[in-house]
């Protein structure tokens, strides 16, 4: 690629109190082959040294530090103001990327201006030969707000076999490394403060979809990646964080009238889990369950202007939206049919 006409990329990289995996991921990044690009560290004030480490081993890496740490979503849109690419690059501190993993993000949305965000594939760091859990091989989602990817269905994890190589249209792109045009966060707001810990670039895909553009994952672009190293799968918080957030989103994004439609049925789907929960004497899955729904019911002014914002932006109708959406139950296709691997779903977007 032409170096002059290569546009600019920024790869800002989120840091709290993650010293122990700043050597791979910098390391890595900056064996990086593609031509023009700037690493930009955003630190949420951490405690473990991380600052000064990175000042004194990498120069070459720019430091954003904030004031406070706002979690997720307030430290990136902290960075989005001052970052200078064409493009942005989400990116975990606990991954290792391939040295040419830029180029085919580029080069794909180079070729069509109406892609609004891409991701890589990513593999696990610790068992390269498998799918890593928090993106894969490209996300997806149900029409009632159940994520899941291409290589990673609820529990079950697939080898990487090669059978998701090819480049392919997805609903959502993992915020572990994330490639997405600056002019299309400015046209979807940006992400969303009030999703804390989970799902925030779920929501934030889920409107640059809604303003119009197209997402996709290109798996000639690779990212390893360690995967958990805030809060782990099983935990409480993942569980609740999860669950809010993935009906919270729904509430806020869908037009009125399919509310009616799709909530409904979203909360019989999780009165089934919180059931199964009991019967298997899971009572932290319960208990995550119904604290998210205690939350959602008691912040509806929060919903309703959330609401408003999202009417403001959007282009795309609910009709639209649903072509992009898995059809059924994921939740039921996994686990009554037994349907464990994205292959089995003979789902595709065009």
């Amino acid at each position: 690629m032409n170096q002059q006409k290569s546009p600019l990329v920024s790869v800002l990289v989120l840091n709290y109190n993650g010293k122990r995996f700043l050597d791979d991921c910098f390391s890595s990044l900056l064996k990086s082959t593609y031509s023009n690009f700037e690493i930009i560290m955003i630190d949420n004030k951490s405690t473990d040294d991380s600052v000064a480490y990175t000042e004194e081993k990498y120069p070459e890496v720019e430091i954003f530090q904030n004031g406070v740490n706002g979690g997720f979503s307030l430290a990136y849109n902290n960075a989005f103001k001052f970052a200078k690419g064409k493009y942005f690059v989400v990116l975990n501190n606990d991954v290792s990327v391939d040295k040419a993993w830029i180029e085919p993000l580029v080069e794909e949305a180079e070729k069509d201006e109406s892609i609004g965000a891409l991701q890589p594939k990513l593999v696990s760091m610790l068992e390269p030969d498998k799918f890593e859990y928090a993106g894969a091989s490209g996300g997806f989602m149900d029409k009632y707000g159940y994520p899941f990817t291409r290589g990673r269905m609820f529990d079950t994890i697939e080898e990487d076999k090669g059978q998701y190589n090819d480049i392919q249209r997805c609903f959502w792109t993992t915020g572990a490394a994330m490639f997405v045009r600056a002019e299309a966060l400015k046209k979807s707001g940006n992400m969303d403060v009030d999703f804390v810990h989970h799902m925030e670039e779920i929501d934030l895909c889920y409107r640059i979809n809604l303003v119009g553009y197209k997402l996709g994952v290109v798996p000639q672009s690779l990212v390893y990646h360690y995967g958990g190293g805030i809060i782990s799968y099983d935990s409480y918080k993942k569980i609740y964080w999860n669950h809010r957030n993935s009906v919270f989103m729904l509430l806020k994004n869908l037009e009125g009238k399919n509310l009616f439609r799709i909530i409904p049925s979203r909360i019989l789907l999780d009165m089934l889990t919180a059931a199964q929960s009991l019967v298997s004497f899971n009572f932290k899955r319960f208990g995550a369950l119904f604290h998210a729904w205690f939350w959602l019911l008691f912040h509806p002014t929060m919903i309703s202007r959330k609401r408003k914002e999202v009417k403001k932006t959007r282009t795309v109708s609910d009709k639209e939206i649903f072509k992009l959406l898995y059809p059924k139950s994921v939740a039921l296709q996994y686990f009554l049919k037994k349907k464990k691997v994205f292959s089995d779903l003979g789902h595709q977007l065009k």
